[in-house]
C-alpha cells in the first residue's frame, strides 16, 4: 500500500507535486485532508483537467475490501477520503489520531458545489430509474450556476454500456457522479473511466436517494454526534442490518487485529 498520493499545486513557473499523506486502514490507503485542502484538491483537478478516481472510505468499504483483494488494488489508483466515525476510531487506534476531516460524500459535494466558482458540468450515473433525473433537477435548483445532466440510470444492461461511454466521451463532465453503490462504482470507476470520459470520477453511494428525496437526512443533532448510521439503520432496518449490526463489530475486530499484528504507525 503507497504511503502517500500526490497533490498538484502551483508556483511561478510551473505545477509541482507535493505528497498527500495518506493512513492505512484495513489495506486501503486513506488521505488525511482537511477540509479546506480536499476541496482545494477537486477544485484544482477540475481546473486543470487532471483526472482523478475518487472514493469515500467507510468501515462498510473496508470490510468488503478484505474479501476482494482486487477492489483494494484497484483503490490504489483513487483518492479516498474519510467517510465517518469507524474509520476516525481506526486511525486513532492505529495511527494516533484521528482524520483531520469527516468527509462523507453527503455533506462534500454539496459544499463542493456552493464553493466552485467555476460553471461545472456534472454528469450523474447510476440509481434506480427515474431517482437521477429527481436529483438533477434537485441539483440545478439548488446550485444553478452548475449544468446537471443524466448520463444513466445504474440498471443499464451489458450491451448499453458501450453507448453510455460513448456519451461521455462526447461531452465528458468536469464532475461524474456515479452512485452504484460499493464496491461496484468503485469497479467501475476504475475499469471504465478515464479523462477521455470526465475529469473527476466519484463514487457516490446513496447520494441521489438523498438529493431525490428518496431517503431523508438524519436531523442535524444526531449528525453532530455523529450517529448518522443508526438512523439510517432505524430508517432501513431489513436492507442496512447485516452492514451495521453485523458489519460494525466485524470491522472494528479487524482493526484490533492490524494493530496488534502491524502495529501502530510512526506518524
Amino acid at each position: 500500500m503507497p504511503a502517500a498520493l500526490s497533490l498538484a499545486i502551483a508556483d511561478d513557473e510551473a505545477p509541482t507535486r507535493v505528497a498527500i499523506a495518506t493512513r492505512d486502514i484495513g489495506g486501503i490507503g486513506i488521505a488525511a485532508l482537511t477540509w479546506e485542502a480536499a476541496l482545494s484538491e477537486l477544485s484544482d483537478a477540475m481546473a486543470s483537467g487532471r483526472h482523478v478516481k475518487l472514493a469515500f472510505c467507510n468501515a462498510n468499504l473496508v470490510n468488503v475490501g478484505a474479501h476482494d483483494p482486487a477492489l483494494l488494488q484497484r483503490l490504489t489508483d483513487f483518492l479516498v477520503l474519510a467517510d465517518g466515525l469507524g474509520v476516525d476510531i481506526a486511525s486513532w487506534l492505529l495511527h494516533g489520531a484521528p482524520f483531520p476531516a469527516n468527509l462523507n460524500g453527503t455533506d462534500f459535494f454539496p459544499v463542493l458545489l456552493a464553493s466552485e466558482t467555476r460553471s461545472l458540468r456534472v454528469g450523474l450515473v447510476g440509481g434506480r430509474p427515474g431517482v437521477a433525473e429527481r436529483a438533477a433537477s434537485a441539483l440545478a435548483r439548488k446550485y444553478p450556476a452548475h449544468r446537471f445532466s443524466v448520463v444513466s440510470h445504474g440498471y443499464f444492461a451489458p450491451n448499453e454500456e458501450a453507448g453510455l461511454l460513448a456519451r461521455l466521451k462526447a461531452a465528458p463532465p468536469d464532475l461524474l457522479l456515479v452512485a452504484m453503490g460499493n464496491p461496484r462504482q468503485e469497479r467501475w470507476i476504475a475499469d471504465k473511466l478515464g479523462l477521455q470520459h470526465c475529469t473527476v470520477a466519484a463514487g457516490v453511494g446513496a447520494l441521489f436517494d438523498f438529493f431525490a428525496g428518496e431517503v431523508s437526512r438524519a436531523p442535524e443533532l444526531i449528525r453532530q454526534f455523529r450517529l448518522e448510521w443508526a438512523y439510517r439503520l432505524w430508517l432501513e432496518p431489513g436492507r442496512l442490518w447485516r452492514r451495521y449490526v453485523v458489519g460494525n463489530p466485524v470491522f472494528m475486530l479487524r482493526m484490533v487485529r492490524q494493530r496488534l499484528f502491524v502495529g501502530r504507525s510512526a506518524q
